[in-house]
């Protein structure tokens, strides 16, 4: 008998959309309940399965709980074919490692987005080319295999950087910052991800408007650029 999975998340978790991304490729079934981002109002059960009361956590058949996007990936991956690992040992050896770098990556794109000012926006944008410039390198030595980092497969590494790819482009439609597009590998990857199916349907349907909320309620810089109302808010990457 096949497991029941239930992710728990906030709306606009890009960790959460990781394991999502893995569920959708690998088309399985899967509940997801959301919980309150505000610290003080998650409630008790999740509490109990989430060890530093953080997303995402999946829970599997009601009982055992994982927690750590990477070790839900990888466990999906194991348990739950088609596998999206490469099988050779070395390519899989690199992909982890790439996996493991996108805390990096992330970091570099999220504390970007969420700049006080232009002044910090700007500056921190200019650290973002460091990670970009790493994968811009690393995507070329595929040469014409593509459209995704193995080739013609979604894989973990996909799924790890297409959540902080979507959101970078989320920042950028806002306020354009002009990197992407001088590392065109990374650009044409970016696109073939959130061209993806099993990344489209990994998150809420309105998951753009969803991340300009977040910008305006935690009062960040880049949400003097949200036109509410507008239909560019409500679009979906």
């Amino acid at each position: 008998m096949a497991s029941r999975f239930m992710l728990c998340s906030f709306k606009t978790c890009p960790w959460v959309q990781r394991a999502a991304i893995v569920l959708r490729q690998k088309q399985v079934p899967y509940d997801i309940t959301y919980i309150e981002q505000d610290k003080d109002k998650r409630p008790d059960w999740f509490l109990a399965i989430s060890p530093h009361s953080k997303v995402p956590v999946l829970q599997i058949d009601g009982k055992d709980a994982l927690f750590e996007s990477n070790a839900i990936a990888e466990y999906l991956d194991e348990t739950v074919a088609p596998r999206l690992h490469p099988e050779d040992p070395i390519a899989r050896a690199h992909n982890r490692s790439w996996t493991d770098y996108v805390s990096t990556f992330a970091g570099a794109v999220s504390s970007t987005m969420y700049a006080d000012s232009e002044e910090e926006l700007v500056a921190r944008a200019a650290k973002i080319t460091g990670p970009f410039g790493k994968l811009e390198d690393v995507l070329a030595k595929r040469g014409n295999a593509g459209p995704y980092f193995n080739g013609p497969k979604l894989s973990l590494v996909d799924a790890a950087y297409a959540p902080f790819l979507q959101r970078y482009t989320f920042g950028d439609r806002l306020r354009p910052l002009g990197i992407i597009e001088k590392y065109p590998h990374l650009a044409a990857w970016r696109d073939a991800l959130l061209a993806a199916p099993a990344v489209k349907a990994s998150t809420v349907p309105n998951i753009e408007a969803e991340w300009q909320e977040n910008l305006i309620v935690r009062r960040r810089w880049l949400a003097k650029f949200v036109a509410r109302g507008a239909p560019g808010a409500a679009a979906a990457g």
